[in-house]
């Protein structure tokens, strides 16, 4: 139940509760997981028909970054080794001073100083160094589409920031992202459009203004009901929580059914009837 395109220089925002799909989807795309029906196409190619050799110019052109940036890297290896890693098997024709040119360039558009980073342990920097690292080695291949799964979840608020800026000064460059996400808040500071996901299936989608602005599901609605404010402390609510239009998550779900559309680029699931 998931249909949906990521244009260059546009950042598309999946975002659901935890078990709703998301990194099943990044996966699929990733060729990760084997997807059981429907399509994934990229230039025009469904990429479940990739070959070796076909899978290895898609893996040129698109790239995933994951949610924990400690489990990329082996604790008894230097950084410079993930690097390296892409270097055999993606770019052998460069020289050394190529490759180091290379390297530089990948390092400084993601605010990492060089000198800083390689040479060193992956316990010896901190994990905003360690995802800023991912993101340049995916970068290296000048990709045309990241999947984010998450990659800011397990950093702290400043850093949050930092690399969530990172994310939209490369979709400026024209870089594709699907930003995969659980937190509202995030999809709506850089996302240029959003699809909500539940069991599996995609409940609404549209520009990120309408779906956060005017949301028409019940679920998308819960979700933003749920989203802790600054004016409003826990125990202001009944019971201590900040609940939903029928005190939490509501019961209705997408029946399955093909997404009406609310206008022109914005749509959204038909609800099951209630009890």
């Amino acid at each position: 139940g998931v249909s949906f395109d990521v244009r260059a220089g546009e950042v598309v925002s999946l975002i659901g509760e935890s078990g709703s799909g998301k990194t099943t989807v990044g996966r699929m795309i990733l060729r990760l997981t084997t997807a059981t029906a429907g399509t994934i196409s990229f230039g025009g190619e469904d990429v479940a028909g990739y070959s070796r050799r076909d899978l290895r110019r898609y893996y040129a052109r698109v790239q995933g970054v994951f949610q924990d940036p400690f489990s990329s890297y082996n604790p008894f290896f230097k950084v410079d080794r993930v690097l390296g890693m892409l270097r055999s098997n993606y770019l052998p024709g460069l020289s050394d001073q190529e490759w180091k040119r290379t390297l530089r360039s990948s390092l400084e558009a993601v605010s990492l100083e060089p000198s800083d980073v390689l040479g060193k342990y992956p316990h010896q920097l901190s994990g905003g160094q360690l995802q800023r690292l991912m993101v340049a080695r995916a970068l290296l291949l000048e990709i045309e589409l990241l999947v984010a799964d998450e990659i800011i979840s397990m950093l702290d608020a400043s850093t949050r920031i930092d690399v969530l800026n990172l994310l939209g000064d490369l979709k400026g460059r024209g870089l594709g992202i699907l930003f995969i996400t659980h937190d509202l808040s995030l999809g709506n500071y850089i996302s240029d459009r959003t699809l909500i996901l539940r069991h599996g299936r995609v409940v609404e989608l549209g520009p990120t203004p309408k779906v956060f602005g005017d949301p028409r599901h019940s679920y998308t609605q819960a979700l933003l009901a749920c989203v802790p404010q600054l004016h409003r402390k826990w125990g202001d609510e009944p019971g201590g929580a900040v609940a939903g239009e029928n005190g939490g998550a509501p019961a209705a779900s997408a029946n399955g059914g093909s997404l009406v559309a609310v206008d022109d680029d914005h749509f959204v699931a038909p609800e099951e009837d209630r009890a």
